[in-house]
Formats: C-alpha cells, sequence, structure tokens
C-alpha cells in the first residue's frame, strides 16, 4: 500500500507538470520570471487548433445587454485608426483573453504584449511598479486591465483597495486605456462598482451580467466563452468607448502576443512607498 501510495503521488507530479507545460506551449514566446521559453507546438499537436474544455450548458451571450449600466463615454468619439502598441496586464483571466485578442491586434496591425500574473489582485498589482516598468520598457499607447475576478468577495472593499485601483491608474497616466470587469460567476460585494468609479466615463467595461461557458473551476470562462467576451468588448468600443481604437473582427478565430510575460503567485514585488 504504501508503495501504491509513493507512485501516485508521483503520478500525480508529472500529470501536473505535463499540464502546465501544454497550456505554456499554447504562446510563442513566454517569460517566466528572468527564463524566456519558446513555444514548443505541443499543445497545438495534441489538441489542434481549439482545446476544448469541460463546460456547463448555459448558452455563452444571448446578446450583449448586461444587467448593470456600462461605463460609456457620453459621445462617441472617431475610431483611431492608427497602428497601436497594446499592453494587458491582468490576472489568470488573459489565459482567455489574450488569444483572441491577439487575433484582433494582428488583423488591425497592433502590437500586442501582455503581463500575466496568475492569482493578482488590484491590492497586489497596486502595491507594485511593475505596470509602470513595462510601461517604460514597451512604449503602449493603449492599455487593457483585467483585475478584479480575484476580489469578488473581498468584504469592506473600497477601504481595503480603492486606494490600489487609483495607483494603478495613476501608473497608466494620460495613456488609453480599458478595464474590463471581472466575468463574474456570484454576486461581488462591490469591486465592480469601485471600479466604474474610479475610471473614467468610457474606460470601463463591465462584464458582470453576461453569460458565461464555465471551465472545470466554475470561474474562468471556457475559451471560446472567453472569445465571444472578446468580440462583445469590440463591438461595444466603437460607440461608447472614450478611446476607441481600430478593431475590426478577424477571420482568424485566436493569434499570439508578441510576448507574454508570467509572474507566478508568490512573487514579491512591492514597493515600500505602495504599502
Amino acid at each position: 500500500m504504501k508503495r501504491f501510495r509513493h507512485y501516485a503521488g508521483l503520478w500525480g507530479i508529472l500529470a501536473s507538470s505535463f499540464i502546465i507545460f501544454t497550456a505554456v506551449s499554447s504562446f510563442d514566446s513566454i517569460s517566466i520570471g528572468r527564463h524566456e521559453l519558446k513555444s514548443s507546438g505541443l499543445s497545438q499537436a495534441i489538441f489542434g487548433k481549439a482545446q476544448t474544455e469541460d463546460v456547463q450548458s448555459a448558452p455563452v451571450f444571448e446578446n450583449d445587454t448586461v444587467s448593470i449600466v456600462q461605463s460609456c463615454n457620453p459621445e462617441p468619439v472617431p475610431v483611431d485608426t492608427a497602428a497601436q502598441t497594446i499592453l494587458i496586464i491582468g490576472d489568470s483571466m488573459l489565459e482567455g483573453l489574450v488569444p483572441r485578442l491577439a487575433a484582433y491586434s494582428d488583423h488591425n496591425g497592433h502590437k500586442l504584449y501582455a503581463a500575466m500574473w496568475y492569482s493578482s489582485t488590484s491590492a497586489v498589482w497596486g502595491r507594485s511598479r511593475k505596470l509602470q516598468r513595462y510601461i517604460e520598457r514597451l512604449h503602449p499607447t493603449f492599455i487593457i486591465v483585467s483585475l478584479g475576478a480575484n476580489e469578488l468577495f473581498v468584504t469592506d472593499i473600497r477601504r481595503k483597495r480603492e486606494r490600489y485601483v487609483r495607483n494603478i491608474l495613476d501608473q497608466i497616466g494620460e495613456i488609453p486605456y480599458l478595464w474590463i470587469g471581472p466575468p463574474n460567476w456570484k454576486a461581488d460585494t462591490g469591486i465592480n462598482s469601485l471600479l466604474r468609479d474610479a475610471t473614467a466615463d468610457g474606460c470601463f467595461f463591465l462584464s458582470d451580467g453576461m453569460q458565461f461557458r464555465r471551465a472545470k473551476d466554475g470561474a474562468h470562462p471556457t475559451r471560446e466563452s472567453a472569445a465571444e467576451w472578446v468580440d462583445s468588448i469590440m463591438r461595444w468600443m466603437p460607440e461608447s468607448a472614450a478611446h476607441p481604437i481600430l478593431m475590426d473582427a478577424p477571420s482568424e478565430a485566436k493569434g499570439r502576443p508578441v510576448k507574454l510575460w508570467v509572474h507566478q503567485p508568490d512573487e514579491k514585488d512591492i514597493d515600500p512607498d505602495l504599502k
């Protein structure tokens, strides 16, 4: 029996390693800490062009109407047709958002860079200068933030998180941006209200109220559902965003960012001045 438990544990470790390796192989270039990885093609070889996931039976999006009023620009502004350098930062929701967003970027002549910090929150990014360093390195002309999913149930959230949300926005400064709200699977304790109030008109996309098909964890949208999430954001952008950029729908289902940086949950990057 002891020998059986020993081998069962070993097989569990090997299986977990295989899943992580397969996931990161979906991207062309990934930096994890100081190490840069190139895609092995394993994910495509095993799963083909689209990876399948266990999903709930609910429809993805019946329409683009949500239960709470969106943050919209009072007056539509002309779409900026110039080529953009786009930086998207956020938590693990980027796993679903980035491939479809990369397809839009490729199709419309933009460059997309992504920085994914697993299990991160507004507090994690807001206590760090990581975003500022990415801005100084990449000089993005448009920034997308996807944070809040790990803060749906934080109590007294304005007192605990508002200063960090505002610090993230201070680091963005005058750069055009869009904050994508979390895809709620249950009612939150105020994160969406906080984000809507902190961001400028037309700079927050409320995802709460949409219907998603979910992966096994019940929280993350499936890859297909996440792609339709991006499609909804891009349909919303021309008439409602404060800084709409050219995002015509691509023929390709997904693409790859120019580069993806992956940060782990236990990574320490706290600026003493931002505690």
